[in-house]
């Protein structure tokens, strides 16, 4: 069974974005984003990530689809001819990762938002790892994180991981990665 990962950048009040954007702009937690779902072991292959039509949107048209990875788009209202050549649409979760397991080419996949997306990712027993930025600080937003499910635990970093409290434009903030627990 192919698994996957998540990772979400949440503020203390659980908020994850305020009208379609990030409450926040922290320009090293993104290249951190960036690095770690491009990231593969294997030079042949590529990564693939996985939003909502919200998220996708969300994204500055400049930067989408996001490169170096294969974007897929979970939605059931739009048709394939309202995204670029390349994109994959999906009605669900399910039928993208079946998708997903029929190529070869693919190494990591990564969740990347919205607040739905995530929480039935979270609830599937493909979900592996947790990737959260904890922003320690509250800020308005208008999309918030669901629970965290009590099945998974804090583990060890991964080794390039940035370790301990980091701060940017007097925001701290801190990488933490928790495992689903069998």
């Amino acid at each position: 069974m192919l698994r996957f990962n998540l990772i979400v950048a949440v503020c203390e009040n659980f908020g994850i974005g305020i009208k379609g954007d990030l409450p926040w702009r922290i320009k090293s937690e993104l290249k951190y984003f960036s690095r770690t779902t491009k990231r593969t072991s294997d030079p042949t292959k590529h990564n693939a990530v996985v939003m909502g039509r919200k998220t996708y949107f969300g994204v500055p048209e400049s930067k989408r689809p996001l490169p170096d990875r294969l974007n897929i788009v979970l939605s059931t209202t739009l048709q394939e001819s309202d995204l670029p050549k390349g994109v994959l649409l999906c009605p669900n979760l399910e039928t993208a990762m079946k998708i997903l397991e029929e190529q070869n080419e693919v190494e990591n996949i990564w969740i990347v938002g919205g607040s739905g997306v995530y929480e039935e990712a979270m609830a599937s027993p493909r979900c592996h790892r947790l990737y959260i930025t904890k922003i320690m600080q509250k800020f308005d937003c208008d999309t918030f994180f669901p629970a965290i499910p009590d099945s998974f635990r804090e583990v060890a970093p991964d080794s390039d991981m940035p370790l301990g409290v980091q701060e940017e434009n007097g925001i701290k903030f801190e990488y933490k990665v928790l495992e689903k627990q069998s």
